[in-house]
């Protein structure tokens, strides 16, 4: 389970909870289920309108990566890398596409496949850069799509709200109080459930699935450039210290205060 989305769950609930039980006299109050339909009926129905049936189909089975920890595999992907380079540099061909049986990144496995096939060395780049291309462009178009319901929700509790003055300016005449603001209360409720969907649900998933694809492409170019190294025929040890400067994590790129500075000549002169 990801710790974060557990954080985020947590702190909604605390939320909602603190709306329902600490600024109202009764919890039943914000529980309005026609208007809950309207804003999720709606929302559903624009966005099947909007986008293809396997488009809907295929978002909606990324949810679950929402909830639960994505391993990337970078290190096992260097270690690939670094291990294939050897044997190429050795000139085992047989060895290296015995390694390749085992290896489960389809990137990685493409580009070696053409590495020894002799592809030169740009057609070898044309070829991994569109895949990385067509990646982020899926994994864009899928992220926008919960964009897209995150727009329609709140339109659609709009939309419920209106409704709900409808009904309520029906009963004016009477001048029953009574009558007016429960039916008042019921209006506003439905904006208050478009608001909330859009931005304790929808949002949320559409940056964490822009947030994996960065990682996701991180780790693709990191491949890219390991194999432009072996077309290179660099040695096995530069393309590993290579490849780890991707995976290297510094608190500050710039300047790193654990280390001390060499004292210089004045300043060991004063001392």
């Amino acid at each position: 389970m990801n710790p974060s989305t557990l954080i985020g769950i947590f702190a909604s609930m605390l939320l909602l909870v603190s709306v329902l039980f600490f600024t109202a006299e009764s919890p039943e109050s914000f529980i309005n289920l026609p208007g809950l339909a309207i804003v999720v009926t709606g929302t559903l129905a624009a966005t099947f309108i909007s986008y293809p049936l396997k488009e809907v189909l295929r978002v909606v089975r990324l949810v679950g990566l929402v909830f639960r920890r994505e391993n990337t595999y970078v290190r096992d992907d260097i270690n690939e890398l670094v291990s294939m380079s050897r044997l190429w540099f050795k000139g085992d061909v047989r060895a290296v596409e015995k390694a390749l049986e085992h290896t489960r990144n389809p990137f990685l496995r493409t580009g070696i496949q053409l590495v020894i096939a002799n592809t030169k060395e740009d057609e070898i780049f044309d070829m991994l850069r569109w895949r990385i291309a067509r990646l982020k462009a899926r994994e864009h178009a899928e992220a926008q799509i919960f964009r897209t319901m995150a727009t329609y929700a709140p339109a659609f509790g709009m939309i419920g709200t209106l409704v709900g003055l409808v009904n309520m300016l029906e009963v004016m005449d009477a001048g029953d109080l009574d009558v007016i603001g429960p039916r008042m209360a019921v209006a506003l409720l439905t904006t208050f459930y478009g608001i909330l969907l859009a931005n304790l649900v929808f949002k949320p998933i559409a940056v964490k699935l822009e947030r994996r694809t960065e990682e996701r492409l991180i780790t693709m170019n990191m491949v890219l450039e390991g194999i432009s190294l072996i077309t290179k025929r660099r040695l096995p040890s530069f393309i590993e210290e290579t490849l780890n400067s991707f995976v290297a994590n510094y608190h500050d790129e710039i300047r790193d205060a654990s280390i001390k500075p060499r004292p210089t000549a004045s300043s060991s002169a004063k001392g």
